[in-house]
């Protein structure tokens, strides 16, 4: 009996609401709602060590029982992965090994290695998925046409102007994270850099959605409303978009998420006031 048939049955007892989950479901829970997905985009917060945990855990209980998806990784750059392949043709099964010859510095590759090493374990596909922060700088400083052609924005779906909706939630996502200090000369720039890493994510996804494709990647691009999911809308009814977050999300974000306790961190916006401020 394959994957799918054997969690239809626990999939009946997952709840969801009509836009996300209104409880923190269990590993197998989540697991379960993989059933019948050609896309399942499991987000995280980039330092949440338990929300990866529990990430791998839905992932791993799938796989154990019997799925063979690809894993593509944001944390791996798309030119990346002629060095993922080498690597995997030099030491099979050596986690460490590829990380060192394929992942760039700016992820703390501990918290990810674990996806790694499963990939490895069982012979998936493990596909390179981000825009690389050269190739989205050129983005911020001239535009799409700096980077793609004509046809590659039309593969895409870049070619023309981007929805007025996503302009707005996405404006608003990038003034949030810079405590609403967002120089508005780069706006543009920047909407189009975001756009165009979630294009390339779903991009690289597609050819693997026979077999069920996976995407690890920071809530933001998994999110229903302005991430990979708006550029895989052909196939909206195939994609399972679950967020794993520190507060609950608004209505329409994810199609499940999960709470996890939050990581203590420093306060950004406090540290960027001027000294002696409140």
């Amino acid at each position: 009996m394959s994957f799918r048939l054997r969690v239809a049955g626990l999939l009946a007892a997952t709840v969801l609401a009509a836009g996300c989950a209104t409880r923190a479901p269990a590993p197998d829970a989540v697991s379960a709602a993989f059933a019948g997905k050609s896309y399942v985009l499991l987000g995280e917060v980039h330092d949440n060590a338990a929300a990866q945990q529990q990430r791998l855990a839905a992932l791993t209980r799938a796989v154990e029982q019997g799925w063979r998806p690809a894993i593509a990784m944001e944390q791996f750059d798309r030119e990346r992965q002629a060095d993922i392949e080498r690597a995997r043709r030099e030491r099979p099964r050596d986690a460490d090994y590829l990380i060192a010859q394929a992942g760039g510095g700016a992820w703390q590759w501990p918290l990810y290695r674990p996806v790694v090493a499963l990939a490895l374990q069982y012979d998936l596909p493990l596909v390179a998925a981000n825009l690389s922060r050269a190739d989205a700088g050129k983005i911020v400083r001239g535009g799409l046409d700096s980077l793609f052609s004509v046809d590659e924005r039309r593969q895409l779906g870049l070619s023309g102007e981007l929805p007025r909706d996503l302009v707005a939630a996405q404006t608003a996502v990038l003034d949030q994270g810079h405590c609403g200090n967002f120089p508005k000369a780069m706006l543009p720039g920047m909407l189009s850099a975001q756009a165009a890493r979630d294009a390339v994510m779903a991009q690289v996804l597609r050819p693997h959605a026979q077999r069920g494709a996976v995407l690890v990647a920071g809530n933001g691009h998994v999110r229903r409303d302005i991430g990979v999911p708006r550029w895989l809308a052909a196939d909206a009814g195939k994609v399972l978009s679950v967020g794993y977050v520190e507060s609950p999300p608004a209505d329409g974000e994810f199609d499940l998420a999960v709470m996890v306790p939050a990581v203590s961190r420093k306060d950004p916006c406090l540290q960027a006031k001027p000294a002696g401020t409140q």
